[in-house]
């Protein structure tokens, strides 16, 4: 699956401020900044929202990270097993039952705006 827009989805820690953008100033304020309420793409900080958001949203979901493997999370529930791989905004899905895969899809989609990319082929230019 591949989140759309996933650093927009990114909760900033940290005050941030920027300039106004060129277009949209308001006249007689041209000096004034704006201050974000969510992350942008180009912030530094971005990337690491993201990925704590992400965090985040999996751990609620029952999932514990593998200490070993930080990309990597693993969720149980008797003998069912579910693996969720994540590349920034790219997250590999796997587990013993269809229906917990399909169930867990179905509760991302409606946390982030997703798009279930099907059966996988080719990951980070390698053929599955």
């Amino acid at each position: 699956m591949d989140v759309k827009s996933a650093f927009l989805n990114g909760e900033l820690a940290e005050e941030v401020f920027v300039s106004q953008p060129p277009g949209f100033e308001v006249n007689g304020e041209e000096e004034k900044v704006l201050k974000l309420s969510k992350a942008l793409y180009g912030l530094k900080q971005a990337p690491r929202a993201w990925n704590t958001k992400l965090d985040q949203t999996l751990v609620q979901l029952g999932f514990e990270k593998c200490p070993l493997e930080h990309a990597l999370y693993k969720k149980c529930h008797g003998t069912s097993k579910l693996l969720v791989g994540v590349y920034v905004d790219d997250l590999i899905i796997t587990g013993t039952s269809t229906e917990e895969v399909a169930s867990f899809k179905k509760q991302m989609k409606d946390r982030f705006s997703m798009s279930d990319l099907g059966l996988l082929s080719y990951y980070l230019g390698i053929e599955v």
